[in-house]
């Protein structure tokens, strides 16, 4: 604010200016004082939406849980969750029990037992946990930093995604998939990305190369491997140590961008299908293989998930989804129809339904004769942009759309939503906080402006001194 203008509007543009900055945080501050209505915990934290028909068994979720520069927080804790089939919350296993600051892969093995990836600073945490008793059976450590994914294979050895194994001193990435016995404590497969890739993939070698997120056995020999930062999925064949199949290209976000979690299908007519969390394109796909080439068969929720990190077929041909930033578990129809839906804040990142396996076990989309585009409804809305409502980032968007700004309006709504869920209190929605944000910048300005107001202020009445002792 210029210094010049008289006393009277100086206070008059600062009123207003104080009446802007109550006006953008008073949503804030409503919900501060009844955080009851706006997502605490204790209320939309862990508990039923939509719940059109039971489900035929339990679900267990496992919880990212926030955290930052390694350290956890209290108020958004990794933990692992038992749901029952009416959507009622039958128990919480919190990570502090397992040295888990986070929570990724969870897996029900064949004896009824959960199969549990928990991370931390110092490493990885595979255990096996008791799911009456809550107890773990086993439990094995690795100084792997930050592995989302362990699984079991049939012989008891584990198959293990190896992310973010930079070699310091060569200056590269060694991130590979191995496997792990656990009787001899001894690696006996390994296959290393940088051996099969141009190490320029993705930008070339980084500390998160290759952010391999996923590995599963499909068959004998052959396991599906999600390089999340190659934007692909590919199936490793062990014996030849090839890649017998690729879907997805480094770069092609129209396929696939950075997803997580593909599952491996085979439709009646022999086809082999990849159903996929599609995370930053905000959507669940399926892709069907045909006369060589990968169809994108099947698509649901696009722009209404917010960073999807699980999809399973159901055997009775629905589809649990993990919508991570939406902070719910969904089972949905092929038609995009919410059946059942559990809110588990914060940052769910898998959800198993107990007795389908630990993967998909359904029909394919095209084995159901369903193809095409479907959009989810039937949410029960519990959490801002869950239901009808739209979110911030999705207005800015949606405003845009169209237009000359549509890129930088999605850049900037995709930037948003992807990181304003990790940093603003648990009880307050997007548009509050998306007003303290504008408040806070409207305050840094107008500060700035009083400061170079004054030094202006200050200057002037210097050089008129200066100009007074001149004259004398």
């Amino acid at each position: 604010m210029a210094s010049s203008l008289p006393v009277s509007r100086r206070t008059a543009a600062r009123a207003l200016v104080a009446l802007v900055v109550v006006g953008l945080f008073a949503p804030a501050a409503a919900q501060a004082i009844a955080p009851g209505d706006s997502g605490t915990p204790g209320t939309v934290g862990l508990e039923a939406g939509t719940i059109d028909s039971e489900a035929n068994n339990d679900t267990v979720v496992a919880i990212q849980g926030f955290h930052f520069q390694g350290q956890g927080s209290q108020k958004k804790p990794a933990r692992l969750v038992q749901v029952t089939p009416d959507g009622s919350t039958d128990w919480v296993y919190d990570g502090s029990n397992q040295n888990a600051r986070w929570f990724y892969d969870v897996d029900p093995l064949p004896n009824g037992n959960l199969l549990v990836v928990g991370t931390n600073p110092d490493g990885t945490t595979v255990a096996e946990i008791d799911r009456e008793t809550r107890e773990p059976v086993w439990t094995e450590r690795f100084d792997f930093h930050d592995t989302h994914d362990v699984d079991m294979l049939p012989n008891g050895n584990l198959l293990i995604a190896n992310m973010r194994n930079w070699n310091e001193e060569e200056q590269r990435s060694d991130d590979r998939i191995l496997v792990y016995n656990r009787t001899t404590d001894e690696t006996v497969w390994e296959w290393t990305f940088r051996e099969h890739y141009p190490n320029s993939t993705d930008g070339g070698f980084n500390e998160d190369w290759t952010h391999v997120n996923d590995v599963d056995r499909i068959a004998e020999g052959q396991y599906l491997v999600s390089p999340r930062n190659f934007d692909q999925a590919i199936v490793v064949n062990r014996s030849t140590g090839e890649i017998d199949y690729r879907l997805g290209t480094d770069g092609n976000h129209d396929v696939l961008n950075e997803q997580h979690n593909p599952d491996w299908l085979v439709s009646e007519d022999g086809n082999p299908t990849v159903l996929v969390a599609d995370s930053e394109n905000d959507r669940v796909v399926e892709y069907e293989r045909r006369d060589g080439e990968w169809v994108e068969t099947w698509e649901v929720g696009t722009g209404q998930l917010s960073w999807p990190r699980d999809a399973d077929r159901l055997p009775n041909g629905n589809t649990l989804i993990t919508d991570s930033l939406n902070h719910r578990v969904i089972e949905v129809t092929p038609r995009g129809e919410i059946v059942w839906e559990y809110y588990a804040t914060w940052g769910p990142y898998d959800a198993e339904r107990i007795g389908t396996g630990d993967e998909s076990n359904g029909p394919t989309m095209a084995d159901q004769g369903v193809s095409g585009s479907y959009r989810l409804y039937g949410s029960a809305g519990l959490i801002e942009g869950t239901g009808d409502s739209a979110t911030f980032a999705a207005t800015v968007q949606n405003t845009f759309a169209g237009t000359a700004l549509a890129g930088p309006a999605r850049a900037f709504a995709t930037r948003w939503a992807h990181v304003t869920p990790w940093i603003r209190p648990v009880w307050m929605g997007s548009w509050p906080f998306a007003g303290v944000v504008a408040g806070l910048i409207v305050l840094v300005g107008w500060a700035l402006g009083e400061v170079f107001a004054s030094r202006e202020a200050i200057g002037r009445g210097l050089r008129r001194a200066a100009g007074e002792v001149r004259a004398r």
